[in-house]
């Protein structure tokens, strides 16, 4: 939580031209010259990643049952996560120390190595240890490019490659599933996998001169010098070993798993405590707000759209294409709220940009649930999640931005894997939470499914109103965003 001070910065300008622009790339954007190849190629990488995310969901149920493993299909997802806490967290040690273009050529390694092995893979737990190397190489890569960018673009062009990370969610998000499903169906679903590695070659051509030029070493040559943290890696182990054993524990809901939730939480508490910025908890004004502000909306949103197509399913009758369909536009007005924070003229507003990208999150959470009504019609969820995607927008993209101006240079790679953090396990938390909750109530009960009966909206509601609440607390999270100054 350390702002730019005079020797940091001056340290940052001299080994980061792109800090201080040339007079002639003053008004210079992300595509001009000077930018373009850097942010063709880093934006590339995102599109890969938004891609691979979006169209395993299709082809892990085929893969898992031809593995003969649906026993173990969870896990194909946990050791995803888990893995990806602690190359987080190792990237920020990396590129604070080093600079970012190892940790994300390494990444980008891992994440296709992954993908080979788990295309490769001929048992359910090779293909398990593919998605985990998976894991590790998506941490490291989006710590990394969090850095590239706080690096090598001036603080003025920092909210348009944000909004242009958005933006490479959008197509994926539509073509993904369909895609992935046309080649599970005619070619195998192996070749989900060993497809995208092919395609890595183009962004690492594209972006790593440009990297290696522009945000290549340490900003102090001190800290280049210097060995990683080694208690900062203990607490990435002990958070990555005590998430992995908490979902193992929610997957296994037999009275023995509490022993190993309890060893999860018990490993997974201290390490979040350590790895986050001090104060986070108690909303401290400034970075811990910025922090909490991400993962209280990332979980918030998240845990609820995982119940809109089920809801959908069980309580409407669609089917789940139509019901996946009602999700679709999110990808295009999230984008939109990004584009939006983008703007230089609403820089000023920032802050109540935020508020407002709240607020709507909340109203479209509270608003998907009123389809419980039959006499609602059903496109009413399509709308509220249309609109509560660009509330994301405004915040997601926004709480990057505003990370990186209250990072100093050395710690950028620090903080960003903090918000990293608090986005992943906040997903996990409110996940499971709300998993609970839905099951307390009946919502996992096959006699309620087949019965149709009240029991069953009840649980829909039990996940929809305290996730809106949890994003009310993240709209007054977004007061304590801008930090006190002198006098007032």
């Amino acid at each position: 939580m350390v702002r730019l001070s005079l020797t940091s910065m001056s340290a940052l300008e001299s080994r980061n031209p792109a800090v201080l622009d040339p007079p002639a790339d003053q008004a210079a954007g992300v595509l001009s010259r000077t930018y373009r190849a850097l942010s063709i190629g880093i934006v590339s990488v995102v599109v890969l990643i938004a891609f691979e995310a979006t169209a395993v969901g299709t082809a892990m149920p085929v893969a898992a049952r031809e593995l003969d493993g649906v026993a173990l299909y969870a896990f194909a997802f946990s050791g995803y996560f888990t893995t990806s806490l602690f190359g987080m967290v190792l990237a920020g040690q990396w590129s604070d120390r080093r600079g970012p273009l190892g940790a994300l050529t390494t990444g980008i390694a891992a994440f296709a190595a992954g993908l080979v092995v788990a295309g490769t893979a001929r048992v359910m737990w090779v293909f398990i240890l593919g998605r985990a190397v998976q894991g590790l190489g998506g941490g490291l890569v989006i710590v990394a490019l969090y850095v590239v960018v706080g690096r090598a673009y001036p603080e003025r062009l920092r909210p348009a490659i944000m909004a242009a990370f958005a933006a490479g969610w959008v197509v994926p998000s539509i073509v993904g599933p369909l895609a992935s499903g046309a080649v599970t169906e005619q070619l195998g679903w192996r070749w989900v996998f060993l497809g995208i590695p092919v395609l890595v070659v183009f962004p690492l051509a594209l972006a790593l001169p440009q990297i290696r030029r522009r945000a290549a070493g340490p900003v102090d040559e001190r800290a280049g010098a210097a060995a990683f943290d080694r208690r900062r890696i203990r607490l990435a182990l002990g958070i990555s070993l005590g998430a992995g054993l908490l979902q193992y524990a929610a997957q296994d809901l037999r009275p023995l798993s509490l022993l190993p939730g309890l060893a999860g939480a018990a490993l997974l508490i201290p390490a979040v405590l350590g790895l986050l910025p001090r104060g986070t908890y108690r909303a401290a004004r400034g970075l811990p707000s910025v922090v909490l502000l991400r993962g209280l909306a990332a979980g918030s949103f998240i845990a609820a759209e995982s119940f809109v197509p089920l809801m959908l399913v069980t309580q409407r009758g669609l089917s789940p294409t139509l019901a996946g369909f009602s999700l679709a536009a999110g990808g295009a007005t999230w984008a939109l709220g990004s584009f939006a924070q983008s703007r230089p003229r609403l820089a000023p507003y920032r802050e109540r940009l935020m508020t407002l990208g709240m607020v709507l999150v909340a109203a479209a959470i509270l608003t998907a649930p009123s389809v419980l009504i039959h006499s609602v019609p059903v496109w009413t969820v399509a709308a509220a999640w249309g609109v509560g995607c660009f509330g994301m927008g405004l915040v997601i993209s926004s709480t990057s931005v505003l990370l990186l101006k209250l990072s100093a240079p050395e710690e950028a790679g620090t903080n960003s894997a903090a918000l990293q953090i608090s986005d992943a396990l906040s997903n996990v938390v409110l996940l499971a939470a709300a998993g609970a909750a839905f099951a307390a109530l009946g919502g996992g009960s096959t006699a309620a499914t087949a019965a149709g009966d009240g029991g069953r909206p009840a649980a829909f509601a039990a996940v929809f109103l305290p996730m809106a609440a949890v994003a009310l607390v993240g709209s007054w999270v977004t007061t304590r965003l801008r930090e006190r100054t002198p006098g007032n």
